[in-house]
């Protein structure tokens, strides 16, 4: 795909996502014309203030949970990237029905909008936590995706197309906890939930150029993942304060030990390629089976899950990946 002569709207583009997405775009892929569509006002000043003012660049306030200013927004552009959410999970927890008017309701609005205003493609971020949910955040990102997926059967003879990515923890993003961690170590004292714990990890620039990829190869109704590393979070505890107390306070509400990006029931349906798998759509009314062609099937009984991964993180490969962030936390730049 020719990003050159296309105009591409992100929602949630003032975010961590949002920002380096749309740096990387500017710079590498020279689109017709970018939108950022968000809902806070200082955030766009602010982003306009750190060097976004590029003239190839729109700033429209507004929430996804508005279809029609969505409608408005959407006018003329060809790709969508959605990354727009409340991903945080206490707050969602502890605020339903906004994960849900924010996260479903403002998907679906998304969907709408892009068939009404013929789109082109349309591609959604998603999280590990949306497989085998146990918080509100991970099933309502996980209803999002059924709609993404199922919404390509709407388009009927229309050319929108819509599909996921899903991938784990993004270090150094807006909520990360390496953050916490570095104020903590202050203290001289670190707090973990438990030290069984190990999660997924992919930095800030490989998400953004993951999406890139999968938002030119897409045909429709896929699920892409990305082969990321695990790593033990008590091993992130070590390599960002060595000298510190670590203090295990015990899991919070919807927090699971290790988390799944591929469950053994959608691995039925996915196809490994050398360097991500691809869940394809149930159903196949608009999808043909190319992605069989390109990659293999997975064996019975496969779970991609963070605790049985091939691929580790050491202890000295996590200090070296969290070496800026803890710069830009010195020098009171980080986000």
């Amino acid at each position: 795909m020719d990003w050159s002569d296309k105009v591409v709207l992100v929602t949630g583009g003032t975010g961590s996502f949002g920002k380096k997405f749309i740096r990387i775009l500017l710079d590498e892929y020279r689109p017709l014309k970018v939108i950022v569509f968000s809902r806070d006002e200082l955030k766009q000043h602010e982003m306009r203030q750190a060097g976004f003012d590029d003239k190839r660049l729109r700033y429209f306030i507004g929430d996804v949970r508005d279809k029609d200013r969505l409608h408005r927004a959407f006018n003329g552009v060809d790709v969508v990237v959605h990354a727009a959410a409340l991903k945080q999970v206490p707050a969602c927890e502890y605020n339903p029905m906004e994960a849900i008017k924010t996260n479903i309701l403002g998907s679906s609005n998304v969907i709408d909008a892009a068939l009404d205003t013929g789109v082109s493609r349309v591609i959604a971020l998603s999280t590990d936590k949306a497989v085998n949910p146990v918080n509100l955040y991970g099933a309502t990102k996980l209803a999002a995706e059924k709609l993404f997926i199922q919404s390509n059967s709407y388009a009927g003879g229309m050319t929108t197309r819509f599909a996921c990515v899903r991938y784990g923890n993004v270090v150094g993003s807006r909520g990360s906890v390496v953050p916490v961690f570095l104020k903590q170590r202050e203290n001289g004292v670190i707090t973990i939930t438990d030290k069984r714990m190990t999660r997924f990890w992919i930095s800030l620039e490989q998400g953004v150029r993951f999406v890139l990829r999968c938002a030119e190869q897409m045909l429709g109704g896929e699920v892409f993942v990305p082969k990321i590393p695990s790593m033990k979070v008590v091993d992130l505890a070590k390599a960002v304060a060595p000298r510190a107390e670590i203090e295990t306070i015990g899991i919070r509400p919807g927090e699971k030990l290790h988390e799944v990006l591929i469950s053994e029931d959608e691995a039925r349906t996915t196809v490994e390629l050398e360097d991500m798998y691809v869940v394809q759509p149930a159903e196949t009314l608009w999808f043909g089976r190319e992605w069989e062609k390109r990659g293999k099937p997975l064996p019975d009984g496969f779970r991609y899950a963070s605790n049985t991964n091939t691929d580790w993180l050491t202890i000295e490969k996590i200090r070296e990946i969290i070496r800026p962030i803890e710069e830009a936390y010195k020098q009171g730049t980080l986000e």
